[in-house]
């Protein structure tokens, strides 16, 4: 494995380390549980995704061109599909802030996979970083729902009808 994918896979590792810490934040920063709950849930989401990029790494620090490695890999965890709507946020300001700052961070992680994947030469790394960009993509998509709702309730709540 190049040393530009090495690096690749350290960043990852700690992105999620760093999606942990800000959605546990983020549950310790709410008063309202099923809120906390939520994040807490996007927290171990982040810590399954550490575990399983951790995995990867170490079947793929062998032969890189090895395409039976790839058939080693289990697809990652599946994101768990949240009950959004059964959130009554009473600090919506909070919820705007945490899921607009994790669109941020899923854009930023798909740009930087798929970057990743146009720049190594091997062909196991490529579907692997494809792999990581789609798993990123769904999780930028599921934010995004959630973000329009709670925009719209923000609104909303700030008495600027009819957005």
């Amino acid at each position: 494995m190049l040393k530009r994918d090495v690096e690749v896979f350290k960043q990852a590792i700690l992105n999620e380390v760093e999606g942990y810490e800000f959605y546990k934040m983020a549950a310790y920063n709410t008063p309202e549980e099923e809120v906390k709950k939520a994040f807490l849930n996007l927290a171990n989401e982040e810590l399954k995704h550490i575990d399983w990029l951790k995995d990867a790494f170490k079947k793929l620090s062998g032969n890189p061109e090895d395409q039976t490695t790839l058939a080693l890999i289990e697809n990652p965890p599946s994101p768990q599909i949240f009950k959004w709507d059964n959130l009554q946020n009473k600090n919506a300001n909070l919820s705007v802030s945490v899921f607009g700052i994790g669109i941020e961070m899923e854009r930023a992680s798909v740009s930087f996979y798929e970057k990743a994947k146009a720049e190594t030469p091997y062909e196991v790394a490529k579907q692997l970083f494809d792999v990581l960009a789609k798993w990123e993509k769904v999780h930028l998509d599921q934010f995004s729902a959630v973000y329009e709702d709670l925009i719209k309730d923000w609104w909303s709540d700030q008495g600027f009808e009819p957005f």
